[in-house]
């Protein structure tokens, strides 16, 4: 059985100038103890999963002896904090290993989450507590497993040692996997500090590690700037389409290849609610569900601002100019990736005029009566287009019954005129409308059950979320809406 040791290590990153990172080892945890790992993550660096149980990996990964091949390294970076600039954050808690190149010739960073302090720790203790590292590692695999871009979770590892937030509580590792790590707030960090040649060099090995394609273009830089707005935006769309909330879309928690990174406070909505806030210290709700489109292009903004010295080094006002170009790119990017994810979680085919006043119309309909809304849609692919058949496993959830009937009218003409069949829509539907998600109450379930040994609900949620769109059996209760007490949880950012 191929280890951890067995793996091909490079840290490509590590060899940029000091500048951009620190080198660092990691703590050792007291007692540390593996709780789960995902098999499909670590199919990607040709591991099995049950490698990662043995005495060695436990040394490796828990700062014990040094990983064979690794050079761990703190990255550093800055960013916009709810809108406020903070001009030295990095990786207080967290360290890139190294990448793992498989037998594809694909990069794949390991990155400890909790191993212990840093240059860039500031007042923490670099340590990750055990309820948010579950929430991290389930909800990298579920948002993969939906289709949305993400870092992954290669394993998770539980310890003895207490760390103290709003109390004491047990700590954890996670080892995080992405093809880079790099964020809008590694740009920020150069350019506020007028290190422009720090900043040409990050973008070239950008380019050069994760946009190789974009080497000869005319304007590489330009283009760097054109792939982050077009995969920003379509991020975007695909996080309002399954109804996820990020809770902290700070400029240093976005990723520079369109990924959801950093799991910290999130929360899919049960009922529809377009100011859904996951945060409970967003006090202003800048990161509210409705909001992230908009914030998605504030931040982008932060990352052109940021690259300006690279357009036109001679001329700032043509350099701005050729960035408001890119940027006007974002809102039609996103519109139509949302729209045609809307038509398809509807089962339409075709794109045809007053499609975004029929979906406008439904989640009307469904904030006004607080419907689910992970079930709503997932439910609706089991309509017959025949009138007379028995509409109430959908009608009976809405206290406007006329006004639900009313757009079921239009919704069945609509199919019609397409020339929609049952059988085949139903399948589309169920194939992009998932039945399980990560509710907060599932999360905070298997979180209670870990702090008292039990690791089973783990398992049990990652093998679910797995494979999301399938109605597994014995398994109905975990689509269900929450119970009263899980439509209350409140969720912060300390970890």
């Amino acid at each position: 059985m191929q280890g951890l040791q067995d793996l091909r290590f490079d840290n490509s990153f590590a060899r940029l100038p000091a500048r951009f990172h620190s080198r660092v080892r990691p703590m050792p945890l007291q007692g540390l103890h593996l709780i789960s790992a995902s098999p499909a993550a670590a199919g990607l660096i040709d591991l099995q999963a049950e490698a990662l149980q043995d005495a060695d990996t436990l040394a490796w990964l828990g700062g014990e002896s040094p990983l064979p091949g690794s050079d761990p390294v703190a990255m550093c970076y800055a960013g916009h904090q709810f809108g406020q600039f903070v001009p030295q954050l990095g990786d207080g808690r967290a360290m890139v290993l190294g990448e793992v190149v498989n037998r594809r010739g694909d990069r794949w960073e390991l990155q400890l989450k909790g191993s212990g302090l840093t240059p860039y720790s500031r007042d923490g203790d670099g340590r990750a507590v055990l309820r948010s590292t579950i929430r991290e590692y389930l909800c990298s695999e579920a948002m993969h497993a939906l289709g949305i871009p993400s870092t992954r979770a290669l394993c998770m590892f539980g310890s003895e040692e207490e760390v103290y937030r709003e109390r004491i509580e047990s700590g954890a590792l996670l080892v995080r996997m992405a093809p880079s790590h790099v964020r809008f707030g590694s740009f920020e960090v150069f350019f506020h500090r007028q290190q422009y040649a720090e900043l040409r060099l990050l973008a070239d090995y950008v380019i050069e590690h994760d946009y190789p394609d974009l080497r000869d273009q005319g304007r590489p830089y330009l283009a760097l700037l054109r792939e982050a707005v077009s995969r920003t935006a379509r991020l975007m769309a695909q996080w309002q389409l399954v109804g996820f909330a990020h809770g902290v879309m700070n400029t240093d928690n976005m990723s520079i290849l369109g990924l959801t990174l950093d799991y910290g406070p999130f929360g899919f909505m049960d009922a529809y609610d377009p100011g859904f806030v996951c945060n409970h210290s967003d006090y202003q709700g800048r990161y509210a569900f409705d909001r992230q489109p908009s914030i998605g292009l504030w931040n982008l903004t932060c990352l052109a601002q940021a690259m300006l010295p690279l357009f036109d080094p001679d001329d700032g006002d043509a350099a701005a100019g050729q960035a408001r170009e890119v940027l006007a790119g974002y809102e039609p990017a996103l519109v139509q990736a949302y729209a045609s994810g809307m038509r398809a979680k509807l089962g339409l085919f075709d794109s045809r005029d007053g499609d975004q006043d029929m979906s406008a119309r439904l989640l009307g309909l469904m904030q006004a009566d607080r419907i689910d809304y992970t079930n709503l849609f997932r439910d609706l692919a089991e309509l017959s287009l025949d009138e007379f058949a028995d509409d109430s496993f959908l009608r009976d959830r809405f206290v406007d019954r006329a006004g639900f009937d009313a757009w079921l009218v239009d919704y069945r003409s609509r199919l019609r005129a397409e020339q929609s069949a049952d059988l085949q829509r139903r399948a589309a539907m169920q194939s992009v409308n998932p039945v399980y998600v990560l509710r907060n109450y599932l999360v905070q379930r298997a979180i209670e059950r870990a702090e008292q040994g039990d690791y089973g609900e783990i398992s049990r949620l990652l093998n679910l979320l797995s494979h999301p769109f399938d109605e597994q059996p014995g398994m109905q209760a975990y689509a269900d809406e929450p119970p009263d007490w899980g439509r209350h949880i409140e969720v912060s950012c300390s970890s």
